[in-house]
């Protein structure tokens, strides 16, 4: 017995020692946020916070529009997030209950453009969004994400672990369409797995820099990580506390978003776990 709770204490202070290291980086980005640029640079880091908060707030504004590119940001992970899980849950759904001719085919093509890095296609893309007219437009960073691989897998192999066939042929004898099954049955049982994908496509779309930037021209349609990208070049980056007051500005949403739903995360992993 004393020696299964050496090791259990063992196991939560190791635990704990990690979860120290893993919140380092993120209290430096913010105490550096508050403190003025020469005391960074003559004092290096400190875990006493600075008096530089407002000032370095003062002269990031005034080289980036920052909460116009917060919104837009905002915008269009909250517009992918919601489109992508509604989708990709559907989709995942077709692919669980229904027997249709060459599903296994398909399924395997889904896997197989999984393994196919996006930015090979960038240039065709952009050939493409051009040729229809979206240039300069946000369809082209809200649209496309809607299909994943990825998600649609993940959220097929959950729901075929979790959901009984028999659910599904009650609700029908008792005269339920198709679409009705998918959103009184299949949707409340995959939630869990939706939340899951939700976090991680929130924090893709939120932190997306390259493709914004290849098709958007227009100054006050830019992203958030697109305007801090283009601060490196300007006078505010020889400013360290400015950027990172931006920095931990863009980081804010991302933390909000795994607060709320990080516990599906273990939900999703477990289930499935024991099958009945």
């Amino acid at each position: 017995m004393k020696k299964d709770k050496v090791v259990k204490g063992i196991f939560y202070t190791l635990l704990i020692l990690l979860v120290i290291i893993s919140f380092i980086p993120f209290y430096m980005m913010i105490v550096n946020a508050t403190r003025s640029n020469g005391d960074i640079l003559q004092n290096g880091f400190t875990l006493l916070p600075g008096g530089a908060l407002m000032e370095n707030y003062d002269i990031l504004i005034q080289y980036m529009n920052l909460w116009r590119g917060f919104a837009n940001s905002l915008v269009i992970a909250v517009a992918v997030t919601l489109l992508s899980s509604y989708f990709s849950a559907l989709t995942a759904f077709g692919f669980a209950v229904y027997n249709f001719k060459g599903r296994n085919a398909l399924f395997i093509l889904m896997l197989i453009l999984m393994m196919v890095p996006g930015q090979l296609g960038l240039i065709g893309f952009y050939d493409l969004i051009q040729t229809m007219g979206f240039l300069d437009t946000y369809v082209p960073l809200i649209i496309p994400p809607i299909a994943s691989p990825f998600i649609v897998f993940f959220l097929r192999q959950y729901l075929a672990t979790t959901m009984h066939p028999s659910l599904l042929e009650a609700a029908r004898i008792d005269g339920a369409k198709e679409l009705t099954l998918f959103h009184k049955i299949g949707l409340p049982i995959l939630m869990p797995a939706v939340a899951t994908m939700a976090i991680f496509t929130f924090i893709g779309s939120w932190n997306n820099y390259i493709l914004p930037l290849v098709v958007l021209f227009s100054p006050e349609k830019y992203t958030l990580p697109v305007m801090l990208g283009a601060l490196r070049g300007s006078q505010v980056a020889q400013n360290l506390g400015a950027m990172y007051l931006g920095i931990a500005i863009s980081v804010v949403p991302i933390m909000i978003a795994f607060l709320f739903l990080s516990k599906y995360i273990i939900t999703s992993i477990s289930a499935g776990a024991v099958k009945e």
